[in-house]
């Protein structure tokens, strides 16, 4: 029987990568980086093998979507922030069983789902950044397997995204999974107006964000 073993609402904020690189902004997010390690090496401390993201930089306009592909590598650049995150490489096992199974729960109560086990189908930056620091200086025998889940979509009904919550519950509790569940990023934050953008990279833009 599978279980969900920690969850945890993560940032996924593109400076980090800016952190790891040369120039006036390195070292930055060393905290956040550090974090995202300390998760990761609690969720293994309680056997976690698989890794279920919640994605809010995955934007879908209709139904609920999984991607589950059986692999995913590639470099990727953000079309939203190419300037912090370009030429990252990444390579992470999937876990197509789990998303399928996922998606046979939500549709059972009701809420439509399509589980993706699609090469061309890639991973967003909500993802990956979490996914990278959370594998950085782990041996491969110790990385998750990887699922990604839009955690935005514009046009649905609340009541939907708590069921379909409770489906994802219920699919790894029939699994043989250990999961750490990840939500990833804020749904309440706004940048700075483009001409403050770069004097606030380490402001807050305002206190509710």
């Amino acid at each position: 029987m599978g279980e969900v073993v920690m969850a945890a609402k993560v940032c996924h904020v593109p400076s980090m990568y800016l952190s790891e690189l040369p120039g006036k902004h390195h070292g930055c997010r060393e905290a956040a980086i550090a974090g995202h390690k300390e998760i990761a090496r609690r969720a293994r401390e309680l056997g976690a093998d698989t890794a279920v993201v919640f994605d809010v930089h995955w934007l879908v306009n209709s139904g609920y979507h999984i991607n589950c592909g059986e692999h995913f590598k590639g470099t990727y650049t953000s079309n939203e922030l190419p300037h912090f995150i370009k030429n990252m490489d990444y390579d992470y096992q999937g876990c197509p069983e789990l998303g399928e199974l996922i998606a046979a729960q939500a549709n059972a109560a009701d809420v439509r789902t399509l589980a993706h086990n699609i090469p061309s189908l890639e991973l967003e930056y909500g993802t990956l950044v979490p996914m990278r620091y959370m594998h950085m200086d782990v041996p491969p025998e110790q990385h998750f397997q990887v699922i990604s889940i839009a955690a935005w979509c514009a046009w649905h009904k609340l009541e939907d995204s708590f069921t379909f919550g409770a489906a994802v519950r219920r699919a790894i509790e029939k699994s043989d999974r250990k999961v750490l569940v990840l939500a990833s990023g804020s749904l309440s934050h706004r940048f700075s107006d483009d001409r403050e953008a770069e004097a606030n990279i380490h402001n807050w833009t305002r206190e509710f964000d």
